[in-house]
């Protein structure tokens, strides 16, 4: 084969949806290539058809997702039709795939260690010693630690970074041609997506191996693009390289995704100081004992010695990676979890102390949005009944419950039709705009946001920050807003919480903090921001 020939070459591919559908295709008359070495970001929102394209590209789409016309070739090879037992011989050996989320993609109950071994049990002859030779290797080439007790470890014994890690060994182990990465670093921390984008860009240059990358986020796009493709509702809209594509973007809908992109700049924010203190967090703390198999008793300080004030018409935001405690720090102030220590006073009402049996009238002034609103609602209630469900425990009569719910339904930007429907008939935005109305149904004094745009598409994203600005000023309510994402935390905080290992290590104006950070794990955090360096062209 020609060595400058394409790795990869689609070709004028449509992909059906099931009838009855919104639209008749997935993807329609798409095309494009990937060189040897060369990494290609697919870019679009949820539904565009990135992933439908990856699956094509895998053999693994349903019955229900036909290839109509068009060609994938792989090396020259036409696989579009290619039959089961072809398409099982090519996967790992020329063409692998990392998905987004790797606790659902592993095997629970199979060690990594026999994860990554039963790809060269069924893709080649090595003895057993070779075989564990070749898995530690691989497990050293991801750098990962202590490969011996990576080997013989479960999923959910590592991190959500250290997973994706054992994901990408198994794609490589066989050194494939293809790497096809789907989402591999939406679900994690600033800091460890940019150690495994490091980590594909190195292990890439070293195989010489092909990347599809399929994401939403431009700042990956910034930082490991060659060439970008941006899809839109199955079409593709732009193709070209990354200079021209995010510099010179022709297409009104590649302008708009990338103004959506929030960036790491802020402006002071004028807040009252004489508005009245709504929460006044002191010495929280919190702690677990963690007990072993073999008896040795382990204390774990999830949250140590916090302090912080919330005004009225404020929001504070609290910043920090996976395990930093900010999540804690939320369920403590909700009660959710039971503080081991400290003071939270709601107003003049302290929460911490305060008995179970007297929060009842404490909880319907505060109210939480938490990141997944598909598992926050009850699938098997209309909108309608969820949203009225609270009010209507605290008192309020239905009718007048019913007429609340179509009003704030209203605020939040949704048609009153909405009522009558379940969550499943809408989208994550959509669905997430619910759960912020549910909320506010109870006319809280706070609103607690617990990572509650980390899961949605750039465009959604921008749109659900400007929704919680805008309430925040009709309402005058003040807000505690959990991200690990300093990007969305720029675009709605008055005031920033940094927090590592359970303590707050830097607190002050945002805008002072994103403009000349104190903390060195500040300052870490700032340094791993996805494309914060390149100049895009909005």
């Amino acid at each position: 084969m020609n060595a400058d020939a394409p790795i990869l070459e689609v070709e004028d591919l449509s992909i059906a949806l099931p009838s009855g559908g919104d639209r008749a295709t997935a993807v329609q008359k798409v095309s494009f290539t990937v060189g040897r070495g060369e990494i290609v970001c697919l870019v679009g929102e949820s539904g565009s058809g990135k992933s439908v394209i990856a699956q094509g590209v895998m053999g693994l789409l349903p019955k229900q997702l036909p290839v109509t016309t068009g060609r994938i070739r792989l090396q020259g090879e036409d696989i579009t039709h290619a039959p089961l037992n072809r398409l099982r011989e090519l996967r790992a050996t020329r063409m692998g795939m990392i998905f987004q989320e790797p606790m659902t993609a592993l095997n629970p109950v199979m060690t990594c260690g026999d994860q990554i071994d039963e790809v060269l049990r069924e893709h080649t002859q090595l003895t057993p010693a070779e075989r564990r030779e070749k898995v530690l290797a691989i497990i050293r080439e991801v750098l990962l630690p202590d490969p011996e007790r990576m080997v013989a470890s479960y999923p959910h014994q590592l991190s959500g970074g250290q997973r994706q890690r054992i994901m990408i060994a198994m794609a490589l182990v066989l050194d494939p041609v293809l790497l096809i990465a789907d989402e591999p670093t939406t679900a994690l921390d600033v800091t460890t997506q940019a150690q495994i984008l490091k980590l594909v860009l190195e292990l890439q240059k070293r195989h010489g191996t092909g990347v599809l990358f399929i994401t939403h986020d431009f700042g990956v796009v910034a930082e490991i693009a060659h060439r970008v493709a941006v899809l839109r509702l199955g079409d593709l809209v732009e193709l070209g390289p990354k200079e021209e594509v995010l510099r010179r973007p022709r297409h009104d809908y590649t302008r708009m995704l990338m103004a959506s992109v929030p960036t790491l700049h802020t402006q002071a924010r004028a807040v009252d100081a004489a508005a009245p203190v709504v929460l006044s967090v002191k010495a929280l703390a919190k702690t677990y004992d963690d007990k072993s198999w073999f008896g040795k008793r382990r204390t774990v300080h999830a949250a140590k010695d916090v302090n912080f004030e919330i005004r009225r018409g404020q929001t504070l935001g609290i910043v920090g990676e996976s395990g930093s405690g900010k999540s804690t720090v939320a369920r403590c102030v909700v009660r959710l979890v039971d503080p081991s220590g400290g003071s939270v006073r709601l107003g003049s009402d302290e929460i911490a102390t305060a008995s179970h049996g007297s929060l009842r009238p404490l909880r319907r002034r505060v109210q939480i949005v938490f990141q997944d609103p598909y598992r926050s609602l009850n699938p098997r209630r209309t909108v309608g009944e969820a949203m009225i469900e609270g009010p209507m425990n605290y008192g309020m009569a239905r009718e007048p419950a019913l007429a609340k719910a179509r009003d704030l339904l209203r605020l939040v930007r949704m048609d009153a039709s909405a009522m009558a429907r379940y969550p499943h008939q809408f989208s994550g935005g959509q669905r997430q705009r619910i759960c912020i109305a549910r909320a506010l149904m109870m006319e809280p004094e706070l609103l607690v946001a617990d990572e509650a745009v980390s899961a949605l598409d750039v465009s959604v994203q921008a749109q659900v920050l400007r929704l919680f600005e805008e309430i925040k000023s009709r309402l005058s309510i003040a807000m505690l807003f959990i991200t690990h994402d300093l990007r969305v935390a720029s675009q709605v905080c008055d005031t920033l919480a940094v927090m590592s290992q359970g303590e707050v290590v830097e607190y002050g104006p945002a805008h002072r903090i994103f403009g000349a950070p104190e903390h060195a794990y500040t300052k870490a955090l700032f340094a791993a921001a996805p494309g914060r360096d390149f100049a895009f062209g909005w």
